[in-house]
């Protein structure tokens, strides 16, 4: 694989295993999955690729079968605004892919990843077509606009433990992010990234979410133990 193709340039066909971490595939019935799967593609993303970009009109609707992602505005004085980070399991996008409008934000690999992609053309044959994937989405856009809220309120918050717990259960979110589970794959510093913390501060307030038992952490990565406590830190 050359690092000097694009990430377009570099989409092939989805491997067996890569199709079993398509969540909405299983909501289709098989001629819709016959229909579809040969539009399917998937690309390897290197760390600062850019999946989708401000301005750009969407080609594609995108998801994340393994990795991490940021998705990001860059605002007019220059200081940049994270909405959420997009781990493995989730996708993304469709409220853009919907409307065929120009993407209002950027989104970016973190690390190494693993991308897949659906032609617009497909996603709306599947929206004209399929009642389970209309509930698949329909359930999407009412978890994303509650995320959305909740980013909002994180962003006003100036307690630096309360960012990190808030931050985490967006992340921990079973309806976006199926692929996660219990445990998030996820580096100090890529965290660091998502919250607006530096990676030291951070590390500071994994320990103390540690000690009150809300997570454990691990190697290469973080055990929720108890979801509520984060989404209700204070």
């Amino acid at each position: 694989m050359s690092i000097d193709l694009t990430l377009h340039q570099r989409r092939r066909a989805p491997s067996g295993s890569e199709l079993q971490g398509i969540p909405w595939l299983r909501h289709l019935s098989p001629a819709e999955r016959e229909r579809i799967m040969p539009d399917l593609v998937v690309g390897d993303a290197m760390p600062g690729d850019h999946v989708c970009r401000y301005g750009r009109a969407p080609t594609y609707w995108f998801g994340v079968v393994d990795g991490l992602l940021k998705m990001s505005t860059d605002g007019a004085d220059g200081q940049s605004m994270t909405y959420t980070g997009l781990p493995s399991g989730g996708w993304f996008g469709e409220g853009t892919a919907i409307k065929k409008e120009p993407y209002r934000y950027n989104v970016q690999a973190l690390r190494a990843s693993t991308v897949a992609g659906l032609p617009v053309a497909g996603f709306h044959w599947l929206l004209d077509h399929s009642i389970g994937f209309n509930r698949f989405v329909m359930n999407q856009l009412n978890e994303r606009l509650g995320q959305f809220i909740a980013a909002r309120e994180i962003d006003r918050i100036n307690n630096p433990d309360v960012r990190v717990a808030r931050s985490l259960a967006s992340l921990f979110n079973p309806v976006l992010y199926p692929g996660v589970g219990e445990v998030l794959r996820i580096t100090q510093q890529e965290l660091a990234y998502l919250v607006g913390l530096s990676r030291q501060r951070v590390n500071v307030a994994l320990r103390s979410l540690e000690e009150a038992g809300s997570i454990r952490i691990e190697y290469g990565g973080l055990r929720v133990l108890n979801l509520d406590a984060l989404r209700q830190a204070r």
